[in-house]
C-alpha cells in the first residue's frame, strides 16, 4: 500500500469513526392547531413577545439525546407535510402542567422552511434521520409550483402516478 493510499484510508476511518462517535439526529413531530407555517410562526411570535421562551414539552425523554444536541433540529408536520425545522438548542427535564415530569426541547427561535414532503399522521415524536429529511427551501419565503398544492391534492397526484 502506498503513503496515499494509506492517508486515504486513516481519513476514511476517521470520518466513519466520527460519526458513529458523533452522529447527529433529528426529530419529527407533528405541529397541531397550526394550519402552516406561518401560522405556526405568528404562534412563536406571540410567545417571545410575552417574553416566553419557545420550550416544547413532550413526555417522553429522548434516550439519544446526546445525538440530538449534536446538531439536530425538530421537523414539524403541519397538514400532512413535514414543512419546517427548528433547531434543538437543549432537552431539560421538566415538569408538566399535570406535575408529571418531561422533557423540554428548547428551540432555536429561527423556523427553516423546508422543501414539503407528505408525512403520514403519528403520535408522539420520532427519530429522524439527516438522510430523511428534507432539505431547506434556499432563501425561498413560500412554496410555489408543486410545493404550492394543497396536501390532499398533492396526496392524490402522487398516488395515481402524476407526481
Amino acid at each position: 500500500m502506498t503513503a496515499r493510499e494509506a492517508t486515504a484510508r486513516e481519513r476514511t476511518d476517521d470520518s466513519i469513526f466520527l460519526r458513529y462517535i458523533w452522529p447527529v439526529l433529528h426529530l419529527i413531530k407533528l405541529s397541531v392547531g397550526p394550519k402552516d407555517l406561518a401560522d405556526l410562526q405568528a404562534r412563536y411570535i406571540n410567545r417571545l413577545a410575552r417574553g416566553e421562551r419557545l420550550v416544547h414539552q413532550t413526555r417522553m425523554f429522548p434516550r439519544r439525546a446526546d445525538e440530538i444536541l449534536a446538531g439536530g433540529s425538530i421537523y414539524w408536520v403541519i397538514a400532512g407535510a413535514v414543512r419546517g425545522r427548528q433547531k434543538l438548542l437543549a432537552i431539560e427535564e421538566q415538569k408538566g402542567d399535570d406535575g408529571h415530569p418531561c422533557a423540554g426541547l428548547v428551540l432555536d427561535t429561527r423556523l427553516v422552511p423546508v422543501r414539503p414532503r407528505l408525512h403520514k399522521p403519528f403520535q408522539g415524536w420520532r427519530y429522524f434521520k439527516p438522510e430523511d429529511a428534507p432539505p431547506d427551501m434556499a432563501g425561498e419565503e413560500e412554496a410555489s409550483g408543486i410545493d404550492a398544492l394543497p396536501p390532499a391534492l398533492r396526496r392524490e397526484l402522487e398516488a395515481v402516478g402524476l407526481l
